[in-house]
């Protein structure tokens, strides 16, 4: 069998996704939207020696497998593939086939990273983020957009930019967590300080954000003092767990508890109720899996060895009970799933008009890295097989006064 032919008997040709390989034979529709390209023997011996995901995204990574057309479409019409029609006889058949590029296995791209150390130890939490938030401010620029904000954004309808979704998301955050002039705020994993600027900016708080990335604690200082808002907000290039002060009125967490470990859940939560005042609110603002069928990361992902080592998902059920369990009284929750799916479909657009300037600044392996996980997490978004939650919890105060209004209005504005 050629690998054309082991293409077609694994993906069916009403898929709609053609392919041709490096040794001349082909499979699949000649008028196809999208195409796979297998350009040299390396990328057949990524894929046999790692037949998961983890060789399809070596082989693209080092450009030994090529998406022609949109990576969303390529993989929303392979995605997901059917082996149910495979039986001992024809996987035999098949591993014959691969048998020649089994014997050698090349050296993985460099970007796929493995982490020393103690799990989620401050040393190792540190390595994670810098490898995903260190590559390049000015290649964030293009992809992120002006307000440089990584996490969903609220879309008031699906016609608007991306610039008015992530001010519509801070928004969001600030009204949930009920901000007024004059209280203080930490936004922990504070990214390049886009809450804490909107905040301080348009609520009149005092706010200080930690990161563990010093790219996004230098672009944010220096964005804070061009706004003129220095006496009143303050990023740190810092581990959350340092942070000396207390009595805050509220806290955000957007976008950190994928990085924080399931089994860290019950210190983390109780370390950001020590720092809130009673009647203090926090949002938690997270990507979640649909429930806990699963497994919070698979080792061998290729998310986890190339874009965030040491993610753990978990279902919104038990986060919302971690967050309980450490003292928050939940006040409410939302699923915004739709609109990360949209989020990332703005950010891959990003990408590629920028394309030439994001491989000459960070590389095109790296490009391509980011290329790939953003397709397939937009297409996650999409199937539901991840979501993106919203929760709100309050630290009670004398009597179980919760401070909170009898009814929120959360409206997008």
């Amino acid at each position: 069998m050629k690998l054309a032919d082991i293409f077609a008997f694994v993906v069916p040709e009403d898929r709609g996704v053609a392919f041709r390989a490096f040794d001349g034979s082909t499979a699949g529709p000649n008028d196809a939207e999208v195409a796979l390209e297998l350009r040299s023997p390396r990328g057949a011996q990524y894929i046999a020696t790692a037949p998961s995901q983890l060789g399809l995204a070596r082989a693209y990574v080092s450009g030994d497998l090529e998406i022609i057309g949109d990576p969303y479409v390529a993989l929303s019409r392979l995605w997901p593939i059917d082996t149910s029609h495979i039986g001992l006889r024809e996987k035999a058949k098949l591993a014959k086939s691969l048998l020649p590029y089994v014997f050698s296995r090349p050296t993985p791209p460099p970007q796929e990273r493995r982490l020393s150390g103690r799990r989620h130890s401050k040393n190792r939490d540190a390595d994670a983020i810098q490898h995903h938030y260190d590559v390049s401010n000015l290649f964030y620029s293009w992809v992120l957009g002006p307000s440089m904000a990584y996490t969903c954004a609220v879309f008031p309808n699906e016609h608007a930019s991306l610039e008015v979704a992530q001010e519509t998301k801070f928004d969001l955050v600030c009204r949930k967590l009920g901000l007024k002039p004059g209280m203080k705020l930490l936004d922990v994993g504070c990214g390049w300080g886009g809450m804490v600027r909107h905040a301080v900016k348009n609520y009149g708080v005092t706010a200080i954000g930690v990161t563990l990335s010093e790219q996004q604690a230098a672009y944010a200082q220096a964005a804070i003092a061009r706004d003129g808002i220095g006496d009143r907000a303050e990023v740190r290039f810092s581990d959350y767990r340092d942070l000396p002060e207390a009595n805050f009125d509220a806290v955000s967490s957007i976008g950190l508890t994928e990085h924080i470990g399931r089994a860290n859940y019950p210190s983390y939560f109780s370390f950001l109720y020590e720092k809130l005042k009673p009647e203090g609110r926090l949002l938690n603002h997270t990507i979640t899996r649909p429930n806990d069928e699963e497994p919070t990361h698979y080792n061998d992902s290729f998310i986890n060895r190339y874009v965030f080592p040491d993610g753990e998902l978990s279902g919104p059920g038990h986060i919302m009970s971690t967050m309980n369990a450490a003292g928050f009284e939940i006040r409410h929750q939302e699923n915004l799933r739709e609109h990360y799916a949209l989020t990332l479909k703005h950010w891959c657009e990003n990408l590629e008009s920028h394309w030439d300037e994001a491989v000459t600044e960070a590389g095109e392996g790296t490009a391509r890295v980011w290329r790939l996980y953003m397709a397939a997490s937009r297409m996650g978004f999409d199937l539901n097989t991840i979501q993106l939650h919203q929760m709100l919890g309050v630290k009670l105060g004398d009597g179980y006064k919760s401070a909170m209004p009898y009814r929120m209005q959360l409206d997008v504005l």
